[in-house]
């Protein structure tokens, strides 16, 4: 029986998570050309939906359902849909970018261009756990000339710095960039969160809560590779924090890719020490990425997947927290509050 209602949750103001999110009765939406709707079973909740949720940031919609990534099941295609089928596993991405009806629902309606297949023997928390922080550091690690497309071998031979190792976004930089071949050299602010770091796979872990900077620049040159004149690309986290240690760790011709603004809107980056080098500053965001970039970044993280490249929980360094879609409010807190991991709805 084709399903009429669905459970989902709206907020329809700028404001505090248990101010204005609640939970209602919607009807099921129908796909529209070159649409699937996916029947969802796990959301993830990321650090842009709060910060829409809060700054006002979702478009002119006068209701919103947030949530950008999640993982489920096809269960209807819209017309000229040829790409997928009813009951074909996939994960989301960019599910709620200029569009009201994201993930924190039992339903959402996708363009097919967005979906990645989740294959089979992918857990749904694994699926829901890639999207944004999976696709962010695909693009951070090929955002130079050094790898165009991340696979077995295509980056080897490359050392790679992951800033924030024990981050959705970090954890996903050192697993992809592991199975790509290259040596891993992961920043964290803790014996916990070092654990983590490496549980991912970082080949060397540097806390930078443990002496100055030039101490932390001086611990990650202690362990690159040997013969090497720095790392190839930074994936950085906090370019306000860190745009020095990665001035004078980047190799001649290397990359620093940043794509998040913590600690700060403005960066003071040493012009001379990137010049010097020939080193490459690129910023990077996935609501304005080139939808080609995008769809090779699909394409490479379901490739992971299904090599197991990419894994999720405790022993892969990212542990989850699972709320209920009642309880999208403490979802939304505990991202807010740098929950350590990954947390999912179950819907």
């Amino acid at each position: 029986m084709e399903p009429t209602s669905m459970r989902a949750v709206v907020y329809r103001e700028t404001g505090a998570a248990f101010e204005v999110l609640e939970v209602v009765d919607r009807p099921v939406p129908v796909p529209g050309p070159g649409e699937v709707r996916v029947r969802l079973e796990r959301a993830g909740v990321n650090p842009t939906d709060w910060k829409f949720r809060a700054n006002g940031m979702h478009g002119d919609f006068d209701e919103v359902t947030p949530g950008q990534d999640g993982a489920g099941t096809v269960d209807a295609v819209g017309p000229g849909v040829d790409t997928l089928a009813v009951g074909d596993r996939v994960w989301t991405v960019l599910a709620q970018h200029e569009r009201a009806l994201g993930t924190a629902a039992q339903y959402t309606v996708q363009p097919v261009e967005t979906l990645g297949r989740l294959p089979e023997g992918a857990s749904f928390d694994l699926g829901a756990s890639l999207g944004v922080p999976a696709v962010t550091a695909h693009r951070a690690l090929t955002a130079g000339d050094l790898a165009t497309r991340v696979a077995p071998g295509s980056m080897e031979g490359l050392a790679v710095l992951v800033a924030g190792g024990a981050g959705a976004v970090g954890n996903a930089a050192i697993q992809l960039a592991r199975w790509a071949g290259a040596t891993v050299v992961a920043t964290v602010s803790s014996e916990e969160k070092a654990a983590l770091a490496t549980a991912a796979g970082a080949h060397h872990v540097v806390d930078y809560t443990a002496g100055s900077a030039d101490d932390t620049a001086a611990a990650i040159e202690a362990v690159a590779p040997d013969g090497a004149d720095g790392v190839d690309i930074v994936v950085e986290v906090s370019l306000a924090d860190n745009a020095a240690i990665d001035a004078r760790v980047v190799r001649n011709g290397g990359v620093i890719a940043y794509y998040a603004d913590k600690q700060g809107e403005s960066a003071p980056v040493p012009v001379r020490a990137t010049f010097a080098k020939n080193a490459r500053l690129q910023g990077l965001i996935l609501y304005t990425l080139r939808r080609d970039l995008l769809r090779a970044a699909i394409d490479d993280v379901t490739a992971a997947v299904e090599a197991g490249a990419l894994r999720v929980g405790e022993d892969a360094g990212l542990p989850l927290h699972h709320y209920p879609l009642e309880q999208t409010a403490e979802a939304h807190a505990a991202v807010e509050g740098g929950a350590v991991g990954k947390v999912l709805l179950e819907l």
